[in-house]
C-alpha cells in the first residue's frame, strides 16, 4: 500500500480539507492565483498543516498531466471502505441500497466523472475490482471535483463473489448492455435495493459478470453510434434511478 497519496487541484485539496482527510503537506505555486489559493492557505493554517511555496514546475513533475491549478497536497492513503460500509450508509440514510459496481473500468477520467455523478444522484457507495481498474489516484480525485472524498468506494478481490453476496442481501443486480431486449425507461426494477453494473469502456461487461446479473438493460439510441462513453451512460442511469425513487417518494 502507498504511504501517501497526492492531490491536485483547488476542488479536491478543498473537499479533502472539508471533509477532515489527514493532510501532512501542501505545496503551492508561486505564480498561483491568489483567489484560487487564499481560502485553501487559511484552512491548512487552521488545520496546523505544513505549506510550502514552491516553482510550478515541481508541481507540474509531482502530477503530470494533471492541471493542479497551483496546489498540490500529500494526504494520508486514499481510505477504501468495505462492502458493509456501503450497505450501512443506506440504512442510516433509512434508503434502499443503490450501489454501483464497475466491472474494468480503466479510464481514471471516466472513474473521477462516475463518482462526480454518484455524488449528485444519492449512490450510496461505488465497488471496483483491486484488478484491471483504475483505482483512486490524483487524477480520478481532480475528475470526480472532490466528490471521491464523500461517495465511498470498495475494493474487492472478486466482482462475482461480491454480486452473489449482494444478491442473498436481496440487492437486485442491473447490468447494461447494448444488446439486452429491455430499455432502461420501461424496467422496473430501481425502487428497490439495487446495483448497477457498468461495463469496461471497450469491451463491456464480462461473461460471468453478465450472467449473474438479474435484469439486463440497454439505453435508447437514436444516432449512428450505438454505444455512450461509460461515464455518460453510468451517469444516465444514475440519474433515472434518482427519478424514479423522488416519483416515488
Amino acid at each position: 500500500m502507498q504511504e501517501e497519496e497526492i492531490i491536485a487541484g483547488k476542488h479536491s485539496v478543498t473537499e479533502a480539507l472539508r471533509s477532515g482527510r489527514t493532510i501532512n503537506k501542501i505545496w503551492i505555486a508561486e505564480n498561483a492565483q491568489k483567489h484560487l489559493t487564499q481560502p485553501i492557505i487559511a484552512e491548512a493554517r487552521k488545520a496546523g498543516i505544513v505549506i510550502q511555496n514552491v516553482d510550478k514546475r515541481k508541481l507540474d513533475q509531482m502530477v503530470p498531466g494533471v492541471q493542479h491549478q497551483g496546489v498540490v497536497a500529500q494526504a494520508a492513503p486514499y481510505a477504501y471502505a468495505e462492502l458493509d460500509d456501503l450497505l450501512k450508509r443506506a440504512e442510516e440514510k433509512g434508503e434502499a441500497p443503490f450501489l454501483l459496481l464497475l466491472d474494468e473500468i480503466e479510464d481514471p477520467h471516466n472513474l473521477g466523472s462516475i463518482l462526480r455523478t454518484a455524488d449528485c444522484t444519492g449512490v450510496h457507495g461505488v465497488v471496483l475490482p483491486k484488478r484491471r481498474s483504475a483505482q483512486v489516484t490524483a487524477t480520478v480525485s481532480k475528475t470526480s471535483a472532490g466528490a471521491v472524498e464523500y461517495v465511498p468506494v470498495a475494493r474487492v478481490t472478486n466482482l462475482a463473489q461480491t454480486i452473489e453476496q449482494l444478491k442473498e442481501m436481496g440487492v437486485w443486480i442491473v447490468g447494461t448492455a447494448v444488446d439486452a431486449a429491455e430499455e432502461l425507461f420501461e424496467s422496473t426494477v430501481f425502487d428497490g435495493p439495487v446495483a448497477i453494473v457498468i461495463g469496461n469502456e471497450g469491451k463491456g461487461m464480462g461473461r460471468l459478470i453478465r450472467e449473474k446479473c438479474d435484469v439486463l438493460v440497454k439505453l435508447p439510441m437514436s444516432g449512428q453510434i450505438n454505444s455512450l462513453n461509460a461515464s455518460v451512460a453510468a451517469g444516465v442511469i444514475m440519474y433515472e434511478v434518482l427519478r424514479r425513487r423522488r416519483a416515488k417518494g
